[in-house]
């Protein structure tokens, strides 16, 4: 059975200390009710254990994560599953600025939108949008994928290094040294087992995919006067 508790208090560190598992406890399985848009909820979880929040989140809820199972109902603020190391977190709503920034590993999940700069500086994070993305989603993308089944509005992976992007709706403007590449075979078997793991029914077929034209990888003397 689930432990329940009740954020009406507000007590994040000792809600966190709970999840976290550091009071001793051994549950696995966490409810977080009245959350209110509070920051950090769910931040620097560790061990294999699912959290269910029933409602609105604030800034950086589930940062850090590793290992853990987070599912926020409702909306997240800026930051949701920022620097995430591994683990899934699944937001049924929207998500604010920078959702999956500098991820390293595991799953995000949005449901809803994700505003801008979805997916800044990933480095190694799959992220799924069952909606749109904002301006500049991953901006200096590393590795990793993102996966937006929606639109994706201008600068998309300006600067992007080593990840993929895969788009279903209109790209409204690329950002600079991010091209649209070949979708194969391969491709779009990837994009089917991402898609199953964030359970979200799509043909891989009707997605573009975008990466680097790797063109701002070396020095060029032709543009000393640019620096």
């Amino acid at each position: 059975m689930a432990k329940e508790i009740d954020l009406t208090d507000g007590d994040i560190r000792a809600l966190n200390t709970v999840l976290q598992r550091r009071d001793g406890n051994n549950h696995t399985d966490f409810v977080v009710d009245n959350p209110m848009g509070r920051h950090a909820v769910a931040a620097g979880l560790t061990d294999d254990v699912a959290v269910t929040i029933k409602g609105h989140v604030g800034y950086y809820c589930a940062g850090m994560n590793q290992n853990a199972s987070v599912t926020v109902e409702g909306n997240a603020g800026v930051g949701c599953a920022e620097n995430m190391m591994s683990g899934t977190v699944r937001v049924t709503g929207d998500c604010s600025q920078s959702a999956g920034a500098t991820g390293h590993g595991g799953l995000l999940v949005v449901e809803g939108n994700a505003s801008s700069r979805c997916g800044i500086s990933m480095k190694g994070i799959d992220i799924v949008v069952k909606g749109s993305v904002g301006h500049n989603s991953a901006f200096m993308a590393q590795a990793g994928n993102l996966v937006i089944c929606g639109d994706a509005d201008d600068g998309l992976g300006d600067s992007i290094y080593e990840a993929v992007i895969y788009v279903k709706g209109e790209a409204k403007g690329l950002g600079a040294d991010c091209i649209e590449k070949d979708m194969t075979d391969d491709h779009r078997a990837k994009l089917k087992d991402l898609l199953d793991r964030a359970g979200v029914t799509e043909d891989p077929a009707a997605f573009r995919r975008y990466g680097s034209a790797r063109k701002l990888y070396n020095f060029k003397i032709d543009n000393v006067g640019a620096y």
